[in-house]
């Protein structure tokens, strides 16, 4: 700004300025607004590809709220935590718990049973790995009870193994920039006004071309943000409706981040998938060290109370909820 205010003003001898100096001067001689001219036309060029970012944040959310509305293996993995903890709670005024805190699924894997062999994350996985394989088994198939045992494991674990992969919506919008999110719309917009204002000015002296096109993109692009910042905020409401369904209240915590769901899970599909590559490599290792008339491996595992911030009565995480919750 300063620099073309200086071209503007110059008296001088324009023969006597430097060639990017001289250039610039005719150039603002010519047109004076040719700077913001560029700047919108700069704009211009990078609206489509910014608008379809927006959009296609957008629908991850939706379908990322889709994927958590399904009542399939996530729930059975939440029931059977939920299950567990009021196992383990039993006697205690928590052990009839109705839910528990999302936020202690990023900790199940530092619960450890009493002899520290295993923990929480990693037993219930197991169980609903071995829930999920009998499932699929054709039970009359097998007699001998360690051999039930490995042929439930290894039909379960792709079943409980594939989530991450079947959540892919949710990991992605983990990853969405929500302040970004949240601010593009408007931003754009207001960069729309400013471009009309600019239009309307250029247009008191002609415009010629530059003001015939940027009125028929700004018509476009106006009328496409109004209805982008609908669905913006359509979605949002259904993000808050899946929090509110997993966690009463948590999309009403101070400072917390909208999509702190999203990265929730994202997390605990990672812990997820580590469990089941355990599984599997001890899975291995026992196939190639074991005899054969060693006995059934399940073994029963104790563990300790969990603490108060485990359990909570204000989440809906079980599959007795309705669906017009969402």
């Amino acid at each position: 700004k300063e620099e073309e205010y200086d071209i503007l003003t110059f008296e001088g001898d324009p023969t006597r300025l430097a060639h990017a100096e001289s250039f610039l001067y005719h150039l603002l001689k010519a047109v004076p607004s040719a700077f913001t001219r560029f700047d919108a036309m700069l704009f211009q060029s990078n609206y489509d590809s910014e608008i379809l970012h927006l959009k296609e944040s957008i629908q991850t959310l939706e379908l990322g709220c889709k994927d958590l509305r399904t009542r399939g293996l996530f729930l059975k993995l939440l029931e059977a935590i939920l299950k567990a903890g009021n196992r383990m709670n039993a006697g205690t005024s928590r052990g009839n718990a109705q839910a528990f805190n999302l936020t202690a699924l990023r900790k199940l894997s530092d619960v450890k049973s009493t002899d520290g062999k295993t923990t929480l994350l990693h037993f219930v996985v197991e169980e609903v790995v071995r829930s999920e394989g009998k499932r699929c088994s054709s039970q009359n198939s097998i007699s001998e009870e360690e051999e039930k045992e490995k042929e439930y494991i290894m039909l379960g674990l792709p079943v409980v193994g594939g989530l991450s992969a079947a959540f892919s919506n949710v990991k992605k919008a983990a990853s969405i920039d929500y302040e970004a999110f949240a601010k593009t719309c408007s931003g754009l917009a207001a960069r729309a006004a400013e471009i009309r204002q600019l239009v309307a000015q250029c247009a008191v002296s002609g415009g010629g071309g530059f003001v015939r096109d940027m009125k028929g993109f700004l018509e476009a692009a106006e009328e496409e943000l109004r209805v982008v910042k609908e669905e913006q905020t359509k979605v949002m409401e259904l993000v808050k409706r899946t929090t509110e369904y997993y966690q009463a209240g948590a999309s009403n915590e101070k400072g917390a981040n909208p999509l702190q769901l999203f990265v929730i899970v994202q997390d605990f599909l990672g812990m997820v998938d580590q469990v089941c590559i355990d599984i599997a490599r001890n899975l291995q290792k026992r196939k190639t060290s074991s005899s054969p008339k060693s006995p059934a491996s399940r073994i029963s595992v104790k563990f300790p109370k969990l603490p108060a911030n485990f359990m909570s009565d204000k989440s809906r995480s079980t599959s007795s909820d309705s669906d017009d919750d969402f």
